[in-house]
């Protein structure tokens, strides 16, 4: 079938192509941050964390990364003509058609994209109240739903009247703010989300959905890049510029994607109803963080969207795992749970049934984990805080030591 191979190479062009900006981008934004004096910082009033000399400008590169390509594919489509893409590439131009028609949707998306980039950089500057960013997200994700038409579970409507608008506005705040939540550590939002990328991009290859295919893959490239400058320990973080750009994008693109066709019987994806539950499945372990973080902070009587130090991550480094293996562990689940994800339309009922079950026992030992640890004396670590308080103690023990035996 070579008009799919032409367009599956396409794809992987547009992933080399966002890496081969993303690289260099983000060396830059590394030099530059310390020169400007772009720096982690404290956030909003309230959000507990342990700063950093590492420069948090880390989202420009991605965010470049992605919206350059997509809009210069955007200009070549529109300016050259269907003769000469036949030549170049033969394979798009039987797309050609399609891509012109969904170019307003993909302008809207790149336009909020880039109001919600710029908001996360300031509020990496200068710290925005949570609500005002809580505002613009709602705000994006409703230009995409009511004007156009980005709608999960259309079917919900022939019950409640508006019900599939709902579902997404909440669906694409949720996972703007899980992906900004989970950018607690070095190497976990990119990570996380570079995988669940590359699991989404593998299902849209198989569905034929190839704007979409290729949109995930030059966020994929893009964020390889940045995970070359963020593994621990990393040299620079994305900031609320790349967790808010992702976590939105991310949301659109599950939003678009056809995860099961009843009327198709060969469906690449399935045509199983329970298929609409992919992205829950694959996006599992950041939903989890956000879930879990939240009914903390409330139990606490504090905001969830005030940062703190209580994040899955955390709470795993506080059990005795150091960073870099919690990092890695919860990479590992992700790639669990998106692959027993990506089929899920296509199982019959009693495979999906394992693979739900799967991701929920997944879950269920994570939190058994945490609980278990909890009830062994001297298993878990002790918190940043503690350990420098403890620290400071034992110092200043030792400099009255000092100072009493120079007095003898």
């Amino acid at each position: 079938m070579p008009d799919v191979n032409g367009m599956v190479m396409a794809v992987l062009a547009a992933l080399l192509g966002a890496l081969a900006i993303s690289l260099p981008l983000t060396w830059m934004m590394v030099r530059a941050g310390h020169r400007l004096g772009a720096l982690d910082s404290a956030g909003s009033r309230g959000h507990a964390k342990e700063l950093r000399r590492v420069p948090n400008i880390g989202g420009v590169g991605i965010f470049h990364a992605v919206v350059l390509p997509m809009l210069a594919g955007l200009i070549g489509v529109w300016v050259i003509d269907g003769e000469t893409w036949s030549r170049w590439l033969p394979a798009l131009e039987p797309h050609l058609p399609r891509i012109r028609e969904t170019t307003p949707t993909a302008l809207a998306m790149v336009s909020c994209m880039t109001v919600l980039h710029v908001i996360g950089l300031v509020d990496d500057r200068r710290g925005l109240s949570p609500w005002i960013k809580l505002a613009v997200q709602f705000a994006a994700a409703a230009v995409m739903t009511l004007f156009f038409e980005v709608r999960l579970l259309t079917v919900l409507d022939g019950y409640v009247p508006g019900a599939s608008i709902a579902v997404t506005l909440l669906w694409i705040v949720a996972m703007t703010n899980a992906l900004n939540f989970l950018d607690n550590m070095d190497g976990l939002a990119g990570g996380v989300a570079a995988i669940a990328s590359f699991m989404f991009m593998l299902a849209t290859i198989l569905n034929e959905q190839w704007f979409i295919a290729g949109t995930l893959a030059l966020m994929v490239g893009g964020l390889c890049g940045f995970l070359v400058f963020n593994f621990p320990p990393a040299r620079i973080f994305m900031g609320d510029g790349g967790s808010l750009v992702i976590g939105f994008l991310l949301s659109i693109l599950t939003a678009r994607t056809t995860f099961y066709d009843p009327a198709q019987a060969d469906f690449a994806l399935g045509t199983a109803w329970y298929g609409v539950f992919m992205p829950v499945v694959v996006l599992a372990i950041p939903l989890y963080d956000f879930c879990t973080v939240t009914i903390i902070r409330l139990r606490q009587g504090r905001s969830p969207f005030v940062g703190d130090q209580q994040h899955f991550s955390h709470r795993l480094v506080q059990r005795g795992l150091s960073k870099r293996g919690a990092v890695i562990i919860i990479w590992g689940f992700t790639a669990i749970t998106g692959a027993g994800g990506i089929a899920l339309g296509s199982l019959a009922p009693w495979q999906a049934v394992l693979v739900g079950a799967q991701t929920i026992l997944i879950l269920i030992v994570l939190a058994m984990l945490e609980h278990a640890s909890r009830r062994v004396p001297g298993r878990i670590a002790e918190s940043d805080g503690d350990q420098a308080g403890r620290f400071t103690t034992e110092t200043q023990s030792a400099q009255r030591r000092s100072k009493g035996e120079q007095g003898s």
